[in-house]
């Protein structure tokens, strides 16, 4: 196979008209001309960090939808399905990866369960984690979440960091607003990325510090206009992700609307390629082709350098995306479950409240952390008070039939309904925001009846996307789950009234402990800044 076309060479910033001719999956040769071509060649995007079950997707799944925008790799870590299916889960992710060109390339979840102060369906202990680092299609232990047992030297947290570096992988971290002697400390145990900066100045005293930084623009968290400066200075420590992204974004865009992003704020072309591109591949170690005689074929055509509209996304020499048409068919997945909860009652969600001050999760849109305040009940069994945007958020651990962890919630803004999902980084437990007992006990029970599923109810409708996978993926075409997400999301907001741009996505993130400031747990309320359950009350 032949193309032709001008060649974006990023390692040399570079732009020439050539043609290349691909044998066996990889660039034979590259003969330039005097052509003049209107097109680009350059190579595919790389997303750095991303849970693919974010998407409600299978890897095949994603592969579809996102070779539509350009992508072409991503690193991507199984911590979701790890903590609902254990090695089954990751195992089950890796199949369905090799049913595409696609390339995908997993870690290690570090951190199953996340804490210990949630119940997850299983516990990947250092010896897990060692037998999957083993393993050839394992390339980095991923993200450590628990950064304070990094700090306080916690055996099995170090065990594990332990063993990447004796596989000689690379290690990720998680580590939201640390700074002076606890980060170095935390980076000197050998920890080299971070997604979590949330501001310039933290991401840049963690480069200078020495850690690669991944700009993060997902469905909830979204840090590329904060840290999209550092390009200017440090565009070898940067690499670009989406860490989690609902379907229904992921078939508008993905790594390709941060590069146009950039090039319309005025950041040098081959910067920002090179983040985009060639960063990940050299931290990773990636078997990913940038467009070299002996090269895996892995690149794209676009019509420009500004827009980056994609004509074609060719793998290993593969032509899997042209002319808008996906080559790929579809396939069937086998489904995998861990659902042993039964159908809740009402009296499960009475809450007692004696008149008293309660503590309050103040959700902020767009952000995963959140913040505390309080609110004075009026009266001795409390449900909501729409009103002043105070409404009832529960857990439902789906693993064992247990009774709900209850507390309140401000910022979602429903009038009306409730909201529940059994996709709740990052145990997936089941959560539900609603105005009334009556709405939270039938979103509650239809997920239960489907063994996972996102869902809007009032009184009057109902509507559900059922996750078959693990109870957080769908064995459905991406293109069809996208629309059926953009329904319910649609529904939540204009039927319902709530206030947030991605009421679901920010939904999934109110049981993530991980993240400051106050969260819900299967287990009850809990500070994530000291790490220690609260109580409801003031």
């Amino acid at each position: 196979m032949k193309i032709c076309s001008n060649i974006v060479d990023i390692k040399n910033r570079n732009i020439y008209p050539a043609c290349i001719s691909i044998e066996d999956g990889k660039i034979s040769f590259i003969e330039k001309t005097e052509e003049k071509y209107t097109n680009y060649l350059l190579p595919g995007f790389i997303d750095a960090h991303i849970h693919i079950e974010s998407s409600m997707l299978t890897p095949y799944e994603f592969s579809r939808l996102a070779l539509t925008h350009g992508t072409v790799a991503t690193v991507s870590d199984p911590h979701e399905i790890a903590n609902v299916l254990g090695v089954e889960g990751i195992k089950f992710m890796i199949e369905s990866s090799n049913k595409t060109p696609f390339k995908f390339y997993f870690g290690a979840p570090s951190c199953v369960p996340a804490t210990p102060f949630e119940t997850s369906g299983v516990i990947l202990d250092s010896k897990s984690v060692q037998k999957l680092l083993e393993q050839n299609n394992i390339y980095y232990l991923s993200e450590m979440m628990n950064f304070p047992g990094v700090l306080f030297k916690d055996k099995e947290v170090l065990e594990k960091i332990k063993l990447a570096k004796e596989q000689n992988k690379p290690i990720d971290g998680h580590c939201p607003d640390l700074k002076d002697d606890k980060l170095l400390a935390y980076i000197q145990a050998g920890i080299t990325t971070d997604h979590e900066a949330f501001s310039y100045e933290e991401a840049k005293e963690k480069i200078e510090k020495g850690m690669k930084i991944l700009i993060r623009e997902g469905s909830a968290a979204k840090n590329f206009e904060a840290l999209s400066p550092l390009i200017k200075e440090y565009q070898n420590d940067l690499m670009f992700c989406s860490d989690d992204r609902h379907p229904d974004d992921l078939e508008k865009e993905h790594i390709n609307s941060l590069v146009k992003r950039c090039i319309k704020k005025g950041y040098d072309l081959f910067d920002v390629l090179k983040i985009a591109c060639i960063n990940p591949i050299e931290h990773y170690n990636l078997d990913v082709g940038i467009l070299r005689v002996g090269d895996s074929a892995d690149f794209i055509e676009v019509k420009d350098l500004e827009n980056f509209e994609v004509v074609q996304t060719v793998i290993n020499g593969e032509i899997l995306y042209c002319n808008s048409q996906i080559v790929l068919p579809k396939i069937e997945h086998t489904l995998l479950n861990n659902f042993h909860t039964n159908i809740k009652k009402l009296d499960d969600f009475k809450f007692k409240s004696d008149f008293k001050k309660i503590r309050v999760i103040e959700a902020i849109d767009g952000e995963l952390i959140t913040k505390q305040s309080t609110y004075k009940t009026t009266t001795e069994f409390f449900e909501s008070d729409i009103e002043n945007d105070i409404l009832k958020i529960a857990v439902i651990n789906r693993y064992e039939d247990k009774k709900p962890a209850i507390s309140f919630v401000k910022g979602f803004g429903l009038k009306k309904g409730a909201i529940a999902s059994s996709v709740a980084h990052d145990s997936h437990n089941i959560i539900v925001v609603g105005c009334s007992d009556e709405e939270i006990l039938k979103a509650i029970n239809c997920v239960i009846e489907n063994k996972g599923g996102i869902v809007c109810v009032d009184k009057n409708n109902l509507n559900v996307l059922p996750l078959s996978i693990a109870g957080i993926i769908s064995d459905k075409q991406g293109f069809e789950v996208a629309q059926k997400y953009k329904e319910l999301n649609d529904f939540a907001k204009i039927k319902l009234g709530s206030s947030l741009n991605s009421p679901f996505m920010t939904l999934s993130f109110m049981a993530l402990l991980v993240i400051p400031e106050i969260k819900l747990s299967d287990k009850g309320l809990f500070d994530s800044n000291n790490f220690n359950f609260i109580s409801s009350f003031c």
